[in-house]
């Protein structure tokens, strides 16, 4: 079947991926629709707990008119997301590798695909350390060539981290900015009475908060002070992150007619396309609440009983009128709809006989949620306030990771992670 992936990116089946982060991604424009969480619960962050029965569930499909047989492999990877020098065998008991053969053809569909599931770790494989983990996917009569990657976690829950949103303390920005404080403390050992066996101090510890789902403004937290036996990160620079605004959304899980956001909706060619209101510049708006999921998406045909295989696709059309173009950065659809990314597959282009910037996506039927961003020439982090507004109100998620390494260690722990939301508090 190597015929159905000649635009995979043949540079990962050459170079090691030692030197490369790792990211979600996908090699193989036949790869559509990847979700990787834990079972029943479709829309959290992929984390388990180290020692207990936790599954994640891995899906996607294959378009295409033939199904074939993929394997996954998982590695170790320190808390940059870089495979780290670890043998399988220190992290992983069993079966180092598994098939991914557990699919279901499309039903009545106009592009015909295979809905693929598997459960991480697979029957036979257990994970021995805390941590991050790359799952790699591959051809089963091809192991180099590889077609996605996932990311996930394996925490210890050996801390209590408290995080709080606040106010900033200082800047002038005191209406557009979340402040996010971050105290930490042990969890007591409750058989021997006294603390975890592992030097508590922030000089071993690694803390990263990331907002919603992006990576370009995820922030490493450096340490302030103690308040008795807590380690506080606060008040400086890095825990101050631009609101934002409610995320945009559109919703097509009704083809035969618009539901929200959907100007209208076509098909022509054998092709559904979706035509959605055109978008605007909201960073001069009053901040207005919308029901969201933060970038995420869920798929759903609401005439359909089992969406996961009878749902359509559709080409998605997003325009953002505009009577010229930037001259210093480009523009970016970011959310799990683009996986985040802020590069070309993210970019939307100006088209100067519409003066619009557009993107065209092809997308499963469902509700999907996103913001856009403008990412300054030479830069890497995408900014907010140029066309979305920032705002002090946004619910945002926060997701807290705390990774420990003492010297000889060989390998980063994953002592806690805490995920909090302004409308949580």
């Amino acid at each position: 079947m190597k015929s159905l992936f000649v635009l995979i990116f043949t540079a990962m089946c050459v170079f090691s991926l030692h030197a490369q982060v790792i990211h979600d991604s996908v090699w193989s424009n036949e790869i559509k629709t990847v979700t990787l969480y834990r079972s029943g619960i479709d829309q959290e962050v992929p984390v388990m707990l180290l020692g207990s029965n936790d599954r994640l569930q891995l899906r996607f499909d294959l378009l295409a008119e033939e199904p074939t047989t993929f394997r996954y492999t998982l590695r170790h990877c320190d808390a940059e997301w870089r495979l780290d020098d670890l043998e399988s065998y220190e992290y992983l008991s069993g079966i180092d590798d598994a098939l991914i053969d557990d699919y279901t053809p499309s039903l009545t569909t106009l592009q015909p695909y295979y809905n693929y599931k598997a459960a991480i770790p697979a029957a036979g494989m257990t994970l021995l350390l805390s941590g991050n983990y790359a799952l790699i996917v591959r051809l089963q009569d091809d192991p180099d060539s590889i077609v996605l990657t996932c990311r996930f976690r394996i925490s210890e829950e050996l801390l209590n981290p408290s995080l709080e949103i606040v106010r900033p303390t200082s800047g002038m920005r005191i209406q557009e900015d979340q402040e996010v404080n971050v105290a930490l403390e042990q969890k007591p050992d409750l058989v021997f009475g006294s603390y975890l066996p592992f030097s508590f101090t922030p000089t071993y510890l690694k803390l990263y908060l990331q907002q919603n789902g992006r990576l370009d403004n995820q922030r490493v937290l450096p340490f302030s002070s103690y308040s008795g036996s807590k380690l506080c990160y606060r008040w400086k620079p890095e825990n101050v992150f631009a609101g934002g605004n409610s995320f945009r959304y559109f919703d097509f899980s009704n083809l035969r007619g618009s539901m929200y956001n959907v100007l209208r909706m076509e098909r022509f060619g054998g092709e559904f396309f979706a035509i959605l209101r055109p978008e605007e510049d909201r960073s001069r708006q009053h901040y207005t609440a919308q029901p969201g999921l933060n970038g995420g998406f869920k798929i759903n045909a609401w005439d359909r009983s089992n969406p996961q295989v009878e749902s359509e696709y559709a080409w998605v059309n997003i325009s953002l009128p505009m009577s010229r173009p930037y001259l210093n950065g480009s523009v970016h659809v970011v959310g799990g709809l683009t996986q985040w990314r802020m590069d070309e597959y993210s970019r939307m282009e100006w088209q100067p006989q519409y003066k619009a910037y557009t993107l065209r996506l092809l997308l499963k039927q469902g509700y999907y949620s996103y913001q856009i961003l403008f990412c300054p020439t030479g830069e890497t982090v995408g900014l907010t306030a140029t066309l979305e507004g920032d705002h002090i109100e946004t619910p945002n998620d926060y997701h807290l990771y705390v990774y420990y390494r003492a010297p000889g260690d060989r390998y980063d722990r994953l002592l806690s992670s805490r995920t909090l939301s302004l409308g949580s508090e």
